[in-house]
Formats: structure tokens, C-alpha cells, sequence
């Protein structure tokens, strides 16, 4: 049973790298529409950084940690775009 867990684990980095991509493609779609400073700017920019390396390790995957450092930089994008959007609400 513990195998097939991890079989099946596994196997969902694959398929998770489009859903946090887009995640972060709408989180940045969102940050870019809010009241943009140039602290903000700088923030959006390295998002837009992570995610487009973020597309090009799950376009270019060959293993299972290039799909997992995908969905990591993914992740780091919506946090930058997140950090945005709080400081042009404050």
C-alpha cells in the first residue's frame, strides 16, 4: 500500500507543475492590476522571472526533480506577487 502512495506521489509532480503555473500566471495577472509602485515593480518583475523559468523546467523535464523545481519556482513566483499585492494595500 505505502508503494503505491509513493508511486502515485510521485507521479503528480507532473501533472501539479500546470496547476501552480497557472496559479502564478493569475497571481501575477492580479498584482499587475493593483496600484504598481517601483518597490512593487521589482517584486512583479522576479515573479515573472521565476515563472518563466518555472515553464521552461516543466518544458524541458526530464526527471522528477525538474519537475519539482518547476513547481518550486512556481510557488516562489506567487509569493513575490502575493508580497506585491499586500504592500499596495496598506
Amino acid at each position: 500500500m505505502s508503494a503505491t502512495l509513493v508511486l502515485l506521489g510521485s507521479a503528480s509532480w507532473a501533472y501539479n507543475c500546470p496547476v501552480v503555473i497557472k496559479q502564478a500566471e493569475d497571481t501575477i495577472k492580479k498584482a499587475e492590476a493593483g496600484k504598481v509602485s517601483p518597490e512593487t515593480r521589482q517584486l512583479i518583475d522576479e515573479a515573472k522571472k521565476l515563472l518563466a523559468e518555472a515553464k521552461a523546467h516543466h518544458e524541458n523535464a526530464k526527471t522528477k526533480r525538474d519537475h519539482g523545481d518547476a513547481v518550486r519556482k512556481a510557488k516562489t513566483a506567487i509569493a513575490y506577487a502575493d508580497e506585491a499585492m499586500i504592500l499596495q494595500n496598506p
